[in-house]
């Protein structure tokens, strides 16, 4: 698997076309970094590259990016609609294959280093990569916008940097971290009144009693009234039910919706959601998407020819294949982190077949939910299979380092020890996951379709495998820790999912005895 991550740096230049093509040329300029879009909005006064590569490639590209911005940005003279702090305002890393999200969060903190110091930029860290709390949401460290900043910085301890100085230059200062995919959306409204824009903004964004993983402003766009939106994950509040809303709401006010605007690239999957649900294709499967099942059957081709697998093999041969070899990684915590997401994939199929039968018209609500968390829960256990052999390979990395000086030795240890609490932390989510998967294995085998109980019930025990697993995962690495509070905790977390999958194993029981009258 190709290790890419995605880059999605925001500068605060966009009436400048030599600016904004010198900064993307620095980026191409990198050997394995690949620009892949450029969004300019001129009313923003903003522009988004996205540009994706190897970890080390675009660590290098969004250096040369950032000192480029420095070089070309005065914030002194900039001017737009949109809040802003910095010449490169901000600089996401998000995991798109071969990666890990902490592979992303060490890439921030790397990168927010290497600029503090050399470039002597203020830099702040956020969501994923964020060193407090209150630092994970960018809406926080824009408070004041440039202008604000370059006076708080000077005589609050709050608004220091996490690297460089604490003042700001004409290239302000900069938030890089680590998240997960986001779409930027831009909803345009039948009116000129930003007013009703800021309203329905605000009715519509979570921070404010709207819609879960929605950030949202009003601004006045070209003449027009505008609702900017990120929508922070797509599967839990897809592009149209926020549309929805803002349509909705809209009405209130005697408005409608002019048209929408895309800022920069979108998951494939967040626009077949949005088809599925206008169109109320409700027993839709991706797979009846020509091209996906055209790439399937060329994928499934391409490695029939090399394993000698037979036509049409479902076989993940790839994955099982680095399981046996006589590397350390993957191992039994990639393997949990498996077994977790095929009891997920179980669950989805089971809810999906009880779904548009008028026997199980009654549940049908309660399949809906199941499908969509079985399905996130999934992507989550899937992507936790690197996660878990990367914070391995963490592990051994760190016992190399060299230990000839006390002073060496002492960074050894302190490493040693960080990795371990990540190669505990990483399986220990493995295991909160695969007990919610068995919390759904429940619900579908209680209630859904008596033709797929016996598929729900091995969803259950998958799942209950993959909880085992990863314990003994937690439990090793919490043996070598030192720090005892961490610990308990571990220790304690763990116990509890234990006592919870006890729970639902009890209650799968039950159900095949009563609904399925199984000898068990």
């Amino acid at each position: 698997m190709p290790h890419i991550i995605e880059c999605i740096p925001n500068f605060s230049d966009a009436r400048r076309p030599e600016v904004v093509a010198a900064i993307r040329q620095a980026i191409a300029e990198v050997p394995g970094a690949h620009v892949l879009d450029l969004h300019s909005d001129m009313d923003h006064n903003r522009s988004v590259i996205t540009f994706a590569g190897s970890p080390q490639a675009v660590e290098e590209a969004a250096f040369r990016a950032i000192a480029k911005a420095a070089e070309l940005i005065d914030l002194e003279q900039h001017r737009g609609e949109h809040p802003r702090i910095g010449a490169t305002d901000v600089v996401p890393f998000v995991p798109i294959s071969g990666v890990s999200m902490q592979d992303c969060i060490d890439l921030a903190h790397r990168l927010g280093r290497r600029v503090g110091e050399d470039l002597n930029i203020p830099v702040y860290l956020y969501e994923e990569a964020a060193t407090r709390p209150e630092r994970k949401n960018l809406e926080n460290l824009r408070r004041g916008q440039y202008e604000g900043l370059k006076a708080d910085i000077l005589t609050d301890p709050q608004r220091a940097p996490d690297f460089g100085p604490s003042r700001l230059g004409k290239a302000g200062a900069t938030v890089i971290g680590a998240r997960f995919p986001l779409i930027a959306y831009n909803v345009y409204l039948t009116t000129d009144d930003v007013s009703i824009a800021k309203k329905i903004a605000k009715a519509v964004r979570y921070s404010s009693g709207g819609l879960r993983y929605v950030k949202a402003l009003g601004l006045l766009v070209d003449g027009r009234a505008q609702v900017s939106m990120n929508l922070t994950n797509y599967r839990e509040t897809p592009v149209a039910r926020a549309v929805e809303f803002i349509r909705r709401e809209g009405g209130r006010y005697g408005v409608g919706v002019h048209h929408c605007e895309l800022v920069g690239l979108i998951p494939e999957d967040a626009l077949v959601d949005a088809a599925v649900w206008y169109l109320q294709l409700d027993q839709f499967e991706p797979e009846q998407i020509l091209e996906r099942r055209l790439r399937s059957a060329l994928t499934e081709g391409e490695q029939g020819a090399v394993t000698g697998s037979g036509a049409g093999s479902v076989v993940p041969t790839q994955f099982l294949d680095a399981l046996s070899d006589e590397t350390p990684t993957p191992g039994g915590g990639s393997a949990s982190a498996y077994a977790g997401a095929t009891a997920a994939a179980l669950v989805a199929m089971v809810a999906r077949l009880t779904l548009g039968k008028k026997k199980y018209a009654a549940v049908e609500e309660q399949m809906q939910a199941a499908i969509a968390q079985a399905d996130d829960l999934r992507q989550e256990l899937t992507q936790a299979i690197d996660e878990d052999a990367a914070a391995f390979d963490h592990v051994l990395a760190a016992y190399r380092l060299p230990k000839n000086t006390p002073e060496e030795e002492h960074k050894r240890q302190t490493a040693i020890q960080a990795a371990l609490l990540e190669a505990a932390n990483v399986p220990l989510k493995v295991a909160c996951k695969s007990v919610n998967v068995m919390a759904l294995a429940e619900v579908v085998v209680s209630l859904g379709n008596l033709n797929a109980i016996s598929d729900g019930a091995t969803a259950a025990v998958q799942a209950r495998a993959a909880l085992t697993g990863a314990g003994y995962n937690v439990r090793i690495n919490a043996a070598s820790l030192k720090d005892q509070v961490h610990v308990s905790r571990l220790l304690s977390e763990l116990n509890q999912l234990e006592k919870q999958a006890a729970a639902h194993e009890a209650a799968v029981h039950r159900a095949l005895i009563e609904r399925g009258g199984m000898l068990v």
